[in-house]
């Protein structure tokens, strides 16, 4: 749960998202295949890999990091199976004909009254012009698996914060225990109020909001917040002594 291969995830969840959802939207628009990837997967990779390029120098800061580096690392742990698979169903979500959000009105409308960041959007998105169903209704369904997810990692807070703690005593993090939990504090906070209360998108210019930025903000945001502050909850409890 470092600060490395937190940013690593997250910078890699955002890259795979947006790069899927805009080669998605251009076969829909009846390009070719090669066409498609040329014009979207190209740029994303190349844009990704420079990201990062900069999460693995932050990595090798701690002096040790191409040491511990084993390939059992590579492969995702249960809650991140589930949250790829959450991260999926937004995605198709964006991508489904217009007759399946039928069926979610009332779910729409739950996350409305129980979301901040909903009723933003879906304001926001009326001043820019209307439309935008689709990315509504996938951020409503995103903030409903985000839930589901935060309520699975907070059921199983003690056990992942033990875990943390086992890790730590076998490798130094640059910033320290105390560190980590602040800036993941920090960085949760914030995504609460941009988010989750949903100043981001009252300050988002109608171009971004409604373009790919902003579906990959309504798709993949809420369940990446969630992550973050499932992370930060979990560093926070594995400050605590073992007892």
């Amino acid at each position: 749960m470092g600060i490395a291969r937190l940013l690593a995830k997250g910078w890699i969840l955002f890259c795979s998202f947006a790069g899927a959802l805009a080669i998605a939207r251009e076969l829909q628009s009846h390009f070719a295949v090669v066409a498609a990837i040329e014009a979207s997967a190209i740029p994303v990779f190349l844009f990704g890999a420079m990201g990062i390029l900069f999460v693995a120098g932050y990595g090798l800061s701690s002096g040790h990091l191409l040491s511990r580096f084993k390939p059992h690392h590579l492969l995702p742990r249960f809650n991140e199976i589930v949250f790829i698979v959450f991260a999926a169903i937004t995605l198709a979500m964006q991508l489904a004909p217009q007759h399946v959000f039928t069926p979610l009105h009332v779910l729409e409308a739950a996350m409305r009254f129980a979301v901040p960041g909903q009723r933003a959007l879906e304001d926001n998105l009326a001043r820019c012009g209307g439309g935008g169903a689709a990315q509504t209704f996938a951020s409503a369904v995103s903030w409903l698996l985000a839930f589901i997810f935060l309520g699975s990692e907070i059921s199983r807070l003690r056990l992942e914060a033990a875990l943390v703690r086992l890790e730590r005593k076998r490798r130094i993090e640059p910033l320290g225990a105390s560190g980590i939990a602040l800036m993941l504090g920090i960085a949760a906070v914030l995504g609460l109020q941009l988010l989750f209360v949903g100043s981001l998108y009252r300050i988002l210019p109608c171009p971004i909001l409604t373009g790919l930025t902003g579906s990959v903000l309504a798709g993949a945001g809420p369940l990446m917040l969630a992550y973050l502050v499932a992370a930060a909850l979990i560093n926070l409890v594995a400050m605590q002594p073992e007892g």
